[in-house]
């Protein structure tokens, strides 16, 4: 069977700079359009916008008195319907799954969401947002930018938080028993060029949206704008886990693919409309219009969505 093409880009990425960084929602997207269609798509959002600028970006669209154009772009009736993909990661919440699936033997989404509901009221917004901070610190060999921590003052940490009553203390206390995991992790790191870093929300991304276009059966090739992230390694990776579902993975320049620029106004648009969304100055008819792109596994706190 000829595999299916499918265009990908992505909005928010900042590696593994989870917390505290300059976005709080990663989204990654995924389109089917034929060149063709794609290369139609842009002329007629550039013909509706009517701006001078020589490269189209999300930016555009999300312009107030571009709304019209916006609305017809994620339009059940629009150029994209059953043709677009979006899985959106809530970087905060990222962090505290991975904290809870790395550190203890039996997490799970719930504990997870329960101790991203609850933690800022049972630290302290600052305080917990400094523990987190010190979580993907211990996770990164050379944490760039931020808080910077070892991991006997990550799990010190942990120890003063979880005499805190109540179920975020709780969970946290569970957390203490994941030393080793993390010592065992580090060593992959810097010893594995192909490990997945747990804190990267791109690679996840790309294995839904590869299972999302290959439900049918059809497997998936794809083709994503540059992305220094996605290694060699990490590609193979990528085949390793997919299987026959992805055929390959080849990158190019935004600006020669019109289907990649489709895919990179998708999820610019996503990850602002989701933005809102999370933190309470959601637009209800964008939000609406969004809903039908997004995969339902994305890595999302229901009960902040």
């Amino acid at each position: 069977m000829s595999p299916v093409e499918i265009a990908c880009d992505e909005s928010g990425s900042e590696g593994e700079n989870l917390v505290g960084g300059e976005t709080d929602v990663f989204a990654h997207a995924g389109v089917g359009l034929t060149p063709e269609a794609a290369r139609a798509c842009v002329r007629e959002i550039r013909a509706r916008i009517g701006s001078p600028a020589e490269e189209y970006k999300a930016n555009h669209l999300l312009r107030a008195k571009h709304r019209p154009v916006l609305e017809w772009l994620l339009d059940p009736g629009g150029p994209l319907a059953g043709h677009g993909h979006v899985h959106l990661t809530d970087k905060t919440f990222f962090a505290v799954r991975a904290a809870v699936t790395l550190l203890t033997e039996d997490g799970t989404d719930e504990m997870a969401r329960t101790l991203h509901r609850a933690g800022p009221a049972a630290f302290g917004a600052e305080r917990w947002a400094y523990f987190l901070a010190a979580f993907t610190s211990v996770l990164r060999l050379r944490p760039r930018r931020g808080v910077t921590t070892s991991p006997a003052e990550f799990f010190a940490l942990a120890g003063e938080l979880a005499v805190v009553p109540g179920e975020a203390g709780e969970i946290v206390g569970r957390l203490e028993e994941g030393a080793a995991r993390v010592a065992d992790y580090r060593v992959r790191l810097a010893t594995d060029p192909g490990l997945i870093p747990v804190l990267d929300p791109l690679v996840p991304a790309v294995v839904h949206t590869v299972r999302h276009f290959s439900a049918g059966g059809t497997p998936v090739a794809v083709v994503h704008d540059e992305q220094l992230a996605l290694t060699g390694e990490r590609v193979l990776q990528l085949k390793a886990t997919l299987g026959h579902r992805l055929a390959g993975v080849r990158f190019v320049d935004s600006r020669s693919d019109a289907r990649v620029q489709v895919a990179d106004f998708l999820a610019g648009v996503a990850r602002r409309i989701a933005s809102d969304a999370l933190n309470g100055r959601g637009d209800p008819r964008l939000t609406a219009l969004l809903k039908s792109f997004v995969d339902t596994e994305s890595v999302w706190n229901a009960v902040s969505s």
